[in-house]
């Protein structure tokens, strides 16, 4: 019998094959952060091999550690490993720009028409398929991370913490991290950073285990600080002199900069502190109108923060500021995205390259293995949170002042969410279609089913 001929590393990307392959998955990012971390797994690590296994856990343990969607940064920082600061910054981009346009066409509708139930209906279909890809990343990232009972018990206690215990996320990571720290320490064999590459190697990729990212020095850690924070700051530069603090602008601005630098846990985690704060203390929308907001994100492609460029467009386009309504609207909604976006480009910028160097660290790679296990818990949290919203329409507890959403007490299962779910877990578990076509089958049928006189898609 023939042997299989061995795996050789794939050739390196271009700069232009890779930009083609961020802007796929940003089209294609639907799901919220299981789902695009499943899409980017699917895609870098197992068709195209430009990331080791082990390598892309090392990113998702480190982008899970920062303030803001990770799913972004994780893109970012594998866009960096590629092709340094110019491909971070093109995969970083193409991931949110897809989902920005989505939502800012939807949310220029919504105030102007203040009806958007169809899109709802048109994806409809997308959000059953998802809910399948999600189960996928679950499946596919705890067989790949699991290597032994200790870390099956990390995962199953992360997710009781967060799902039954409500424990902040950062804790729970703090914690996994900690207690990996000094486990590996007496247990080397359990907590290393090589304990699930011993069970399953790494198959030969661009970026292996052995390749080093870029180590910039200290004038370019420097001049990286100076760069981004500049940009980062330079909306509020035009802002104050042409209309001083006292506008809306400057508050979008103020309050979504603070957001970017608490938002550990991705959206899930500061969606009811930001209702809270634009319903009450701000009165750029009311409790209705968030709810709208966070269901027209969670049918776009990217991440579910994008809410908050919704909240960035009725705000600016209600005070107007002297503006015509939809031009300001458009400027919130833009200033939203700069100021929640360019700072997680800081993080990685800065944080990757050290991070790369501490890889050899057994402590140190042993807290990043115990949080790896700790992300298994964490997205099998979000899936099931996914699910529920899909299958029964609902989308949890935030209670925050006058915003509160409640699980409802007898759910009731939507038939047709439930079918297309099948449906959709036939073709990408059994009929192997792939994600893209899987989508468009699920989407179309949703949109069927919402033409009929007696169907619906909420």
């Amino acid at each position: 019998m023939p042997l299989e001929p061995a795996l050789t590393v794939p050739p390196h990307p271009t700069l232009r094959e890779a930009t083609a392959v961020w802007a796929r998955i940003g089209l294609l990012s639907f799901g919220g952060p299981a789902g695009q971390i499943a899409l980017m797994h699917r895609e870098l690590v197992e068709e195209r091999r430009w990331i080791s296994e082990s390598r892309f856990l090392h990113a998702l343990n480190f982008c899970m550690l920062l303030p803001g969607p990770e799913a972004q940064q994780l893109a970012t920082y594998v866009g960096w490993l590629l092709h340094g600061t110019r491909g971070g910054v093109i995969a970083g981009t193409l991931f949110v720009l897809p989902g920005f346009c989505v939502i800012l066409a939807l949310s220029i509708a919504y105030a102007l028409l203040h009806e958007a139930h169809w899109l709802e209906s048109l994806f409809f279909g997308l959000k059953a398929a998802v809910l399948a890809i999600v189960i996928d990343a679950v499946l596919r990232v705890a067989k790949r991370t699991l290597k032994n009972k200790m870390l099956v018990g990390l995962a199953a206690l992360a997710f009781v913490a967060l799902f039954a215990g409500n424990v902040p996320f950062p804790l729970v990571v703090i914690g996994a991290g900690v207690f990996g720290y000094f486990g590996a320490r007496a247990r080397p064999d359990i907590f290393a950073a090589g304990a699930h590459r011993a069970a399953e190697p790494d198959l030969p990729s661009v970026i292996g285990d052995g390749d080093a990212g870029p180590r910039p020095g200290v004038l370019s850690t420097v001049r990286t600080i100076a760069i981004w924070s500049l940009l980062w700051a330079a909306p509020l530069l035009l802002i104050v002199p042409m209309a001083g603090l006292n506008n809306t602008f400057a508050a979008l601005w103020l309050f979504f900069s603070q957001m970017a630098v608490v938002t550990f846990g991705g959206a899930y985690a500061v969606l009811a502190y930001v209702a809270q704060q634009a319903v009450q203390q701000f009165g750029w929308l009311n409790p209705g109108e968030m709810i709208d907001g966070l269901a027209l994100a969670e049918t776009t492609p990217g991440p579910l923060v994008l809410v908050l460029n919704f909240v960035g467009f009725l705000a600016a386009f209600r005070a107007s500021s002297g503006l015509d309504p939809l031009l300001a609207g458009v400027l919130g909604a833009t200033l939203t995205a700069w100021v929640t976006f360019v700072p997680c480009f800081l993080w990685i910028f800065l944080g990757a390259p050290h991070i790369e160097r501490l890889r050899s660290n057994k402590a140190l790679s042993g807290a990043l293995t115990a949080i790896t296990a700790a992300v298994v818990g964490v997205i099998l949290n979000l899936a099931i949170w996914f699910g529920l919203h899909v299958l029964f329409g609902t989308v949890g507890t935030f209670n925050a002042g006058p915003f509160v959403v409640a699980w409802p007490e007898w759910p009731t299962l939507n038939l047709a969410a439930l079918a297309l779910s099948l449906v959709a877990t036939l073709c990408l578990f059994r009929l192997k279609l792939g994600v893209p076509l899987t989508l468009s089958i699920c989407g179309g049928i949703g949109l069927a089913l919402s033409l009929l006189p007696s169907a619906g898609a909420s």
